[in-house]
C-alpha cells in the first residue's frame, strides 16, 4: 500500500472565481458562519487570519465525527487565485505526516468558475485510509460557500 497520495476534485460554482476567492483569501474567519460542518474556528496564533505566519485551529464534521486540526498558510498565489494550507495536530496528526489543502479557483473558458481542491498526504502507516470523507467536506463547504455568496447582495 502506498503511503503518499494526491487527491483532487473540482466543483462548479455559480459565484465568479473573483468573488469566491475573495472569501478565501480574505474572509476565512468567517467560513464557519456559512459551512454547516465547520463548527468552530479560531487563532491560535498570531493577529491576521491571512497571514503565512499565523497558526488556526479548526473543529469540524468529517464522516458524521467531530475532529480538529490546526493550519497555517503555506503559500499564496493571488493572480492564479492558489493558496496552500498545511493541517497538522488534533486528529490530522493522527493519521497523516503530511497533509496539504490546495485550493485554485479557475475562471473556465465559457465564463463559468469552478473551485479546485487537491490534498496531498503522506500517511504515518500503510493501515490508514486515504481521507476520501475530507474530499465529501470540501465539497460540502464549497457548495455552502457558492449558496451563500450566491444570495449576497452588493450594497453601493
Amino acid at each position: 500500500m502506498v503511503l503518499y497520495g494526491k487527491l483532487s476534485t473540482e466543483f462548479d460554482i455559480k459565484t465568479s472565481a473573483d468573488k469566491f476567492y475573495k472569501l478565501i483569501a480574505t474572509e476565512l474567519h468567517q467560513v464557519q458562519k456559512h459551512c454547516e460542518r465547520v463548527r468552530y474556528t479560531k487563532l491560535h496564533e498570531g493577529e491576521d487570519w491571512h497571514d503565512t505566519d499565523t497558526i488556526k485551529h479548526w473543529t469540524y464534521v468529517i464522516d458524521g465525527e467531530v475532529q480538529t486540526c490546526y493550519e497555517s498558510i503555506e503559500e499564496i498565489d493571488e493572480q492564479k487565485k492558489r493558496n496552500t494550507y498545511k493541517l497538522f495536530g488534533g486528529d490530522i496528526g493522527k493519521h497523516y505526516k503530511t497533509f496539504k489543502l490546495i485550493l485554485q479557483v479557475i475562471t473556465k473558458a465559457n465564463g463559468t468558475a469552478a473551485a479546485k481542491w487537491t490534498v496531498e498526504f503522506e500517511k504515518i502507516n500503510e493501515d490508514i485510509l486515504p481521507p476520501n470523507g475530507w474530499m465529501e467536506l470540501l465539497g460540502k463547504n464549497t457548495r455552502d460557500i457558492d449558496a451563500h455568496l450566491s444570495k449576497a447582495r452588493v450594497v453601493l
